[in-house]
């Protein structure tokens, strides 16, 4: 689960995390009244979306006075923000965080991710801040320092030390930055995060760290523990079929291309569009229904699948473990026949009373087209779907 700036800076500022003086806005005039809050002077009217690059975009402009931060505000509520990480359609604008202005000598970057090869915490820091990570990545990868933290140990003193020496800070900044990476590290383990980045972190004229920016990502399988964190759910930053799988506990991730898939279990269904595209075609969707699902979810997963315009085809690959064979084969035939579906439908399935499963299939009336292997049915659904 994803969260918006002015939510992460809060969690953050409640751990002890320094971050600028700012409040959230919903119209024009809330904007003027906090800027002139902040003082009146020079402040920073900030769009809040979930998605990276709003300055490029227009999503960040400096206000000289409170009334031009409420005319910014103003123009930038409502408006549709395009950056490369929102794609081409945009989000919507219903808030701003307006922040006080800040004298800085140095932006940096900071972060904390899950690596999970390594299974362990990794907290990466860079000189490059302001930056997307990915191009500094790319182009310069050792401007990048890492530390992998061991759980049961927690983040140690001297290797924030070494990291804020790495990335060029003197040694009463460092002393400031191990305390900040601290407090990081422990609103990241808090709050079962998957994911804490800070781009940028900021040095000021007077000397001070200060998280300029935040983005956190949150555990989903967690947040049974967290009520407050999962009520900062904002729905209207979420593709609208996510969010209605989530509803019946589908995991559902909406794509571009034009095969539906139907799957139980993760792996099942990375591999499923794997094969999809060797196949030649690309997936419209990934969609694992899990191992425990009922006909009830299966036909509520397949609504989700048909409501994107652009599916030409569906494969559904099922191994029958805990989702018996003919509980799917129900579950198929009960949403076609409701939904009236139209586009091909190709069923490969093993395990769990497949037999039966088969039987119900071809006794149901309906042109369904089976496949015995993963191959066979990535080939079938390719050419059915053009």
């Amino acid at each position: 689960m994803k969260i918006h700036e002015y939510q992460g800076k809060a969690i953050l500022a409640r751990h002890g995390v320094p971050v600028p003086k700012g409040e959230v806005a919903f119209n024009a005039a809330e904007a003027g009244e906090i800027a002139r809050r902040l003082g009146g002077a020079i402040v920073v009217v900030k769009a809040q979306i979930h998605a990276g690059g709003r300055g490029k975009g227009g999503g960040v402009k400096l206000a000289r006075s409170a009334d031009e931060a409420e005319r910014i505000a103003g123009d930038m509520i409502g408006m549709t923000l395009i950056t490369h990480q929102t794609g081409p359609d945009g989000r919507v604008v219903s808030r701003v965080l307006v922040e006080e202005g800040l004298q800085m000598t140095r932006e940096l970057y900071l972060s904390l991710v899950l690596d999970r090869a390594a299974g362990k915490p990794v907290m990466m820091a860079s000189a490059a801040g302001g930056m997307d990570i990915e191009e500094v990545a790319a182009s310069t990868p050792e401007k990048i320092v890492k530390v992998y933290i061991e759980p049961g140990v927690g983040l140690v003193p001297f290797e924030a030390r070494q990291l804020g020496f790495a990335i060029g800070l003197d040694g009463p900044q460092v002393n400031k930055f191990v305390k900040l990476t601290t407090a990081l590290y422990d609103a990241f383990v808090a709050t079962d995060a998957s994911l804490v980045e800070i781009n940028p972190l900021v040095v000021t004229a007077a000397g001070e760290l200060l998280a300029l920016d935040a983005k956190m990502n949150f555990d989903d399988n967690a947040l049974y523990r967290h009520p407050d964190i999962r009520d900062l759910r904002d729905l209207s930053e979420e593709d609208p079929l996510e969010v209605e799988a989530s509803k019946f506990s589908l995991n559902y991730i909406h794509l571009d291309g034009t095969i539906g898939c139907m799957v139980n279990g993760a792996g099942l269904a990375m591999a499923t569009m794997d094969i999809i595209k060797l196949a030649g075609g690309e997936p419209a969707n990934f969609l694992d229904v899990g191992g425990g699902a009922n006909a009830e979810q299966i036909r509520h997963a397949f609504k989700i699948l048909m409501s994107d315009r652009n599916v030409k085809a569906v494969l559904i690959n099922i191994f029958g473990g805990i989702l018996r064979c003919d509980v799917l084969a129900q579950g198929v035939i009960a949403a076609v026949k409701e939904l009236g579906v139209q586009v091909p439908i190709v069923i490969r399935m093993e395990g769990t009373n497949v037999e039966e499963g088969k039987r119900l299939l071809r006794e149901s009336g309906m042109n369904f087209t089976t496949a015995d292997s993963m191959g066979e049915a990535a080939q079938k659904v390719v050419q059915l779907a053009g």
